[in-house]
């Protein structure tokens, strides 16, 4: 196997939070590998790198493997500093807009997608849904809340509209930044599945030409495709990289090598046990050890993730 370009994002073509990472990878002109997984699980080759972590996407560079946007985005940003994803500066408030996107906007809009798309929606998704939220996936009540749900989906636009109101290009000014990666997900999501889409956004001119114009930057250079089989042998014989970092402030005394699970604390709560290695204010890397990974280090945000010390 010739070598694949060192960044690979394991992710599959709908998912709106991979739309965020390829954006990403298109506004700093990354050159990556594809690693396309199913949409719904089993992972086989996928888990035993993520320690059981299984929402989508993942990114990994030899046998660190980054879990979540969050933290994906901030390693890209380290790694491949210029363009920035500051380009306007306002880094935190720019962090900030991810919990509005991923969260509030994101659950209006998925359930107003799968509302309107209920009768098409394959059972095993829906149970693979189930399991992942650990709550019933309720096509007939997303139904029922359609009309709530566009409600929202505008207020959420008008916010888009309201910041390009002034003529800007992006919605940190006249460069594309991370602000635009957040926001664009949901748009290019509605987009993507549902036929009235035009209509829901014709209101919004401002913001139809931005969604045009973070189109436009693409994906950065998608070299080739490997498969989760291929990805998981890189993983297998590399070593991880991370280098370890302890942190003064960490408020609950964690060290690295302390013996943790880390959880996300919305939905796919699945715990991935190891030993810290590094942390910081936003961000965990705990070290683990798989039967056919290899040994890896996996990365974590800690907004939105509860870091569980083991006994």
């Amino acid at each position: 196997m010739s070598n694949p370009s060192p960044v690979i994002l394991h992710h599959f073509e709908k998912s709106p939070f991979s739309e965020k990472i390829r954006v990403a990878f298109g506004i700093k002109k990354i050159a990556w590998t594809s690693v396309l997984i199913s949409r719904i699980m089993p992972r086989p080759d996928l888990m035993p790198m993520t320690g059981g972590y299984r929402r989508t996407p993942t990114l990994q560079i030899g046998a660190d493997i980054y879990c979540d946007t969050q933290v994906i985005l901030r390693e890209l940003e380290r790694r491949f500093p210029q363009p920035t994803l500051y380009p306007a500066g306002n880094a935190g408030i720019a962090w900030g807009l991810g919990m509005w996107t991923d969260r509030s906007f994101f659950q209006n809009t998925v359930n107003l997608v799968f509302g309107s798309l209920a009768d098409q929606v394959p059972r095993e998704f829906r149970e693979d849904r189930e399991r992942l939220r650990g709550q019933k996936f309720d096509v007939e009540a997303m139904k029922a809340a359609i009309p709530q749900m566009r409600d929202q989906l505008r207020a959420h636009a008008d916010w888009i509209e309201t910041q390009l109101g002034d003529g800007r290009a992006f919605l940190g000014g006249p460069h594309p930044g991370l602000g635009d990666v957040h926001a664009y997900m949901n748009i290019w999501y509605v987009r993507g599945n549902l036929p009235d889409a035009a209509k829901l956004f014709e209101r919004f001119p401002n913001m139809l030409a931005w969604e045009q114009r973070v189109k436009g930057i693409g994906h950065g250079s998608r070299e080739r495709e490997l498969t989760p089989a291929d990805a998981l042998e890189i993983a297998r014989n590399a070593i991880p990289q991370t280098q370890t970092i302890a942190d003064a402030g960490d408020l609950n005394g964690r060290k690295p090598g302390d013996r943790v699970q880390v959880i996300p604390d919305d939905y796919g709560k699945i715990p991935v046990e190891g030993t810290i290695v590094s942390l910081s204010a936003q961000h965990i890397a705990i070290r683990r050890k798989d039967e056919r990974a290899g040994e890896v280090v996996v990365h974590f945000p800690r907004a939105g993730f509860l870091v569980v010390p083991m006994t």
